[in-house]
């Protein structure tokens, strides 16, 4: 390199060091560290504490109409490796049952997996069912365009070990749980991109949840199906607790007086999170024995 070309360069960095000075920089640095507390500051607030778990027990038990919505993978169960290992244990069935027998609550389990599956399971998306009836859906859905997707997500199941793909009634799931995490996250950008594009005249949608990319028809969300909930009386207690992306319509469209709560840290329409599936089974113990010990 010449002299004239190292001179030159080093007017440019010089130019910058005069900007952004060790001063500047040490400020900048402090300013993220203090940015980071205040994160913290803002979720601690939100967590569900101890004296907000009272309150929330003390409402339900002075309540005679209760609606309860609850998310499945990643909030009642932890997330498996494959979605049809993730059946619920006899511990879980028990719970829900118990809480279920209580003529004053209405469990329901929000969830985007198969009504074959969830009728194995437990004995709902797209479909709704209520105690004792049949299986109905909001409104009439086309699927015609899995055809068009299904080789896209095919040539990324072969692109990236470990994942694979999950066919419902009404969308198509892409999962990389499984995968390796750096692969994984470029491949996942791609195949968002290719599909928004794919998707971009159809009324169709990608969704991101927790290591998935979900397609499916704009006109299904939870949300919707929670709508239906809310609108057949008027409940004294609402709960909904979720853990990703797709249940943030369900928070979306709760009274303001219902407990939102969301499974992890980041952020949500929740109103309170929790930090895990444990906790989340420990406070609907504790609800389901509310009323025992009354």
């Amino acid at each position: 390199m010449t002299d004239e070309e190292q001179i030159e360069r080093n007017k440019v960095i010089q130019q910058r060091l005069q900007r952004y000075s060790v001063k500047r920089w040490a400020m900048d640095f402090v300013d993220s560290l203090m940015q980071v507390k205040k994160l913290q500051q803002d979720l601690s607030t939100k967590r569900l504490s101890d004296e907000i778990k009272i309150k929330l027990l003390d409402v339900y038990s002075k309540s005679k109409a209760r609606l309860i919505l609850l998310d499945y993978d990643g909030t009642l169960v932890h997330f498996a490796e494959k979605p049809e290992k993730a059946k619920p244990a006899e511990e879980l069935l028990n719970l829900l049952t118990s809480l279920a027998h209580n003529v004053k609550n209405e469990i329901v389990i929000i969830s985007g997996r198969n009504r074959e599956t969830l009728d194995k399971w437990f004995g709902h998306g797209a479909w709704i069912k209520e105690r004792s009836k049949e299986w109905e859906t909001i409104e009439p859905l086309e699927n015609d365009w899995e055809t068009e997707i299904l080789p896209v997500l095919e040539v990324y199941v072969d692109r990236t070990p470990g994942s694979f793909i999950e066919e419902k009634e009404f969308s198509l799931v892409w999962h990389y749980r499984n995968c390796d995490a750096e692969l994984a996250a470029v491949r996942a950008k791609e195949l968002k991109d290719v599909l928004l594009n794919l998707t971009a005249n159809l009324d169709i949608g990608v969704m991101e949840g927790n290591k998935v990319i979900e397609i499916k028809n704009t006109n299904i969300n939870k949300g919707r199906a929670v709508l239906e909930w809310i609108s057949k009386k008027q409940w004294n207690f609402v709960l909904a607790i979720g853990d990703d992306l797709t249940d943030e319509d369900i928070f979306a469209v709760l009274p303001d007086t219902a407990y939102s709560i969301k499974v992890g840290l980041g952020s949500s329409r929740a109103k309170f999170y929790m930090e895990s599936v444990v906790k989340v089974r420990a406070l609907l113990k504790s609800i389901s024995l509310k009323e025992v010990r009354k």
